[in-house]
């Protein structure tokens, strides 16, 4: 008698988060009044399992980070080749970024999804300051490294990592004993992974069904035209732009990486955060991708960091959105402005809390269009920022896989291989 087959973890990710967004909607309109509900279902059991999840995958950012980026450093025979990677990769990240808001505008102005909207008088956005370039130039540099690991600074922790590893890879025997400890504390890091892939459906279940007892229809009715083009521009950054990019740039078939992706995909929708998501991407881009862990160590944390392609999309379209709203008019100089504030702004604002917001009001503020604007449109941001973090994720993977291509670090028998990484499915 043949053993039943396993289903794979794509699949029980997807019935988790079906599953959970049925429960939510059900419950939203048959008990949503319910002050049991609420308090032991909504905010009890399905906050709980869902936060515990989210902070399982955080708890492994700053390790893993650290530890595979120190291990692939010190593995690297040329130290100039660090000063290329990251050339090549902050290059990509910003090409791409320029690319996804620039099709951004020209398919709002083309949609106009503002017109016929009449802002509300009390919406309104209070955001916070941006840091100058100074002051990001500056922060690179970590004063404290056990700090910056404890308040997950991941700029900082990737400079100390790299200084770190180069050290080792210069230091001659002493490095080649801490390499082996470090080489076996990243398997550990990676299985521990692999466990809580394991767990993943029903940390997304919790996640979905909460956020759709919470979120309703009627709320994306009045801005539909605005939610829709949005989520267009996501869908065809992601599944035209980011394997074009594969096709042309890696010369590889860029189905294969759209379906070896999926995993990291449904995470960062769930999860809504680059940074939660990263264990899994990383795993992915080295284990299934086949780049080396010498280069998606870097490339990875550094794209979950300052990669904002989803963001610079909703930035866009937000943009000309509240100019309609307003009545205002921008010509090609303020649409300009905006193309490349948003992509200096992906880098300048990296590691800021509520960094989409803080960017949009950025570039508002430089072709002068009203701040409270975006108090227009944070009702339906959950469920587009979901929707942009598993594009940006993809974009993460996508420039790992060109990069490493560009410098000999990539194995295609792996990446053709459709049971590489299979224990990302298996305990």
């Amino acid at each position: 008698m043949s053993e039943k087959k396993k289903l794979s973890l794509t699949s029980r990710i997807v019935i988790g988060m079906v599953a959970g967004i049925i429960l939510g909607t059900i419950i939203r309109y048959v008990a949503g009044d319910n002050a049991w509900v609420s308090l032991y279902l909504t905010n009890g059991l399905f906050d709980v399992v869902g936060q515990i999840f989210i902070t399982s995958l955080k708890m492994l950012v700053v390790p893993l980070v650290f530890v595979s980026l120190v291990v692939g450093t010190c593995s690297l025979s040329d130290p100039s080749k660090l000063g290329r990677l990251g050339g090549k990769a902050v290059g990509m990240y910003m090409v791409t970024t320029a690319i996804a808001i620039t099709f951004a505008i020209g398919s709002a102005i083309l949609v106009q999804p503002g017109s016929g909207i009449e802002r509300a008088s009390d919406a309104s956005f209070e955001p916070s300051e941006a840091p100058s370039v100074s002051e990001v130039i500056v922060n690179l540099f970590p004063d404290n490294p056990i700090n910056a690991m404890a308040e997950g600074n991941m700029l900082q922790i990737i400079v100390f990592a790299l200084l770190f590893g180069i050290s080792m890879a210069l230091v001659g025997k002493p490095g080649e004993r801490l390499k082996g400890f470090f080489d076996d504390l990243n398997s550990v890091i990676m299985k521990l992974v692999v466990i809580l892939m394991n767990l993943a459906p029903y940390g997304v279940f919790a996640l979905m069904a909460k956020l759709f007892t919470e979120i309703g229809v009627e709320m994306i009715g009045s801005l539909a035209k605005y939610f829709l083009l949005v989520l267009f521009v996501l869908l065809a950054h992601g599944l035209i732009v980011y394997p074009l990019f594969m096709r042309v740039l890696a010369r590889v078939k860029p189905g294969i990486f759209m379906r070896k992706m999926r995993d990291a995909q449904l995470f960062g929708f769930s999860t809504a955060s680059s940074n939660a998501t990263m264990p899994i991407t990383l795993e992915t881009v080295t284990r299934r991708l086949g780049v080396s862990n010498s280069v998606g160590s870097f490339t990875v944390p550094l794209g979950a960091t300052i990669n904002m392609d989803g963001t610079a999309i909703m930035q866009g379209v937000a943009t000309v959105f509240i100019a309609q709203v307003y009545g205002l008019d921008l010509g090609v100089a303020e649409y300009l402005m905006v193309i490349m504030t948003a992509t200096l702004a992906s880098v300048g604002t990296a590691g800021v809390p509520g960094v989409g917001l803080i960017m949009l009001a950025m570039v508002l503020q430089q072709v002068g269009l009203p701040v409270e604007g975006i108090g227009l449109i944070i009702g339906v941001d959950r469920l587009l920022d979901m929707t942009r973090t598993a594009v940006n994720v993809t974009g993460d993977a996508m420039v790992s896989c060109v990069v490493a291509r560009s410098e000999g670090d990539f194995d295609e028998d792996v990446y053709y291989d459709n049971d590489a990484g299979k224990k990302l499915e298996e305990l």
